[in-house]
C-alpha cells in the first residue's frame, strides 16, 4: 500500500494530478480543494494517498492535508459511497460547512452537492453523525492520527467550524458537566444551537 508520494507535479487539472516520484508518473485523484494548494508544475509536493485496490483496478486518491485525508477515509464508510463519490463531496462543499451539515442533520445542504441526492444525505447523516468526530478514529478538525479526548475533539470541532477557542470550551464543558454521556457529535451539536 503506498501512504504518500513525495515528488514535483508534473501537470494538473480538476480531479486529477500526475506525479513525478524519480522518473515515474503517478496519475493521483484529488478534489478541488487539494488542487488548490498544489504549486506550480515542476515544484515539489508530498501528497497523503488513498490507494484504492479492488481486483480490477488501483487507483490513487491524494490530499495535501491529514484532516482531508481522514474526513475523506470517513466518507467512504457510508455504504453508497466510494472515493469517486467521496472526492465529489469534498470538491463541492468545504470541509467546515459540510461537518456542520452532518452534525446538524441538514439533509437539504448535502443533497446540495452534485452527485447526492436525498436519500444518500439522509444515508450520511444516520452512519456519520456520531463517526465524524469518533474519538477512537483519527481526527476529521485537527488531522491528528492519535485518539483525543471527546471534550478536546468537540472543542476542535466548533474552531473548525468558526467559533474561539474560549467560546467552544465555554460551551463545551457546559453540556459535558450536564450530559456526562453524550457522544462528540451530541456536544457539537448542542453547543451550535447555544453559540448561533
Amino acid at each position: 500500500m503506498i501512504a504518500y508520494l513525495n515528488g514535483k507535479i508534473a501537470s494538473k487539472r480538476e480531479n486529477e494530478c500526475i506525479l513525478d516520484v524519480q522518473g515515474v508518473g503517478y496519475l493521483v485523484e484529488i478534489s478541488s480543494q487539494t488542487l488548490e494548494t498544489l504549486p506550480a508544475n515542476g515544484e515539489n509536493v508530498k501528497l497523503l494517498i488513498y490507494h484504492h485496490i479492488t481486483d480490477s483496478d488501483q487507483r490513487l486518491f491524494g490530499f495535501t492535508t491529514q484532516k482531508e485525508k481522514n474526513l475523506f477515509e470517513r466518507l467512504i464508510t457510508v455504504k453508497g459511497i466510494g472515493p469517486k463519490l467521496g472526492l465529489t463531496i469534498l470538491s463541492g462543499m468545504e470541509a467546515s460547512t459540510l461537518m456542520e451539515a452532518i452534525v446538524t442533520q441538514n439533509t437539504s445542504v448535502l443533497s446540495g452537492i452534485s452527485g447526492i441526492g436525498k436519500k444518500t444525505a439522509e444515508r450520511m447523516v444516520l452512519e456519520l453523525k456520531d463517526k465524524l468526530f469518533d474519538e477512537s478514529q483519527p481526527s476529521v478538525v485537527s488531522g491528528d492520527t492519535q485518539a483525543r479526548s471527546r471534550h478536546e475533539e468537540a472543542i476542535s470541532a466548533l474552531e473548525a467550524l468558526g467559533f474561539n477557542k474560549r467560546q467552544a470550551s465555554q460551551a463545551v464543558n457546559g453540556i459535558a458537566g450536564k450530559m456526562p454521556n453524550a457522544t462528540v457529535s451530541d456536544i457539537v451539536k448542542q453547543a451550535l444551537t447555544q453559540l448561533k
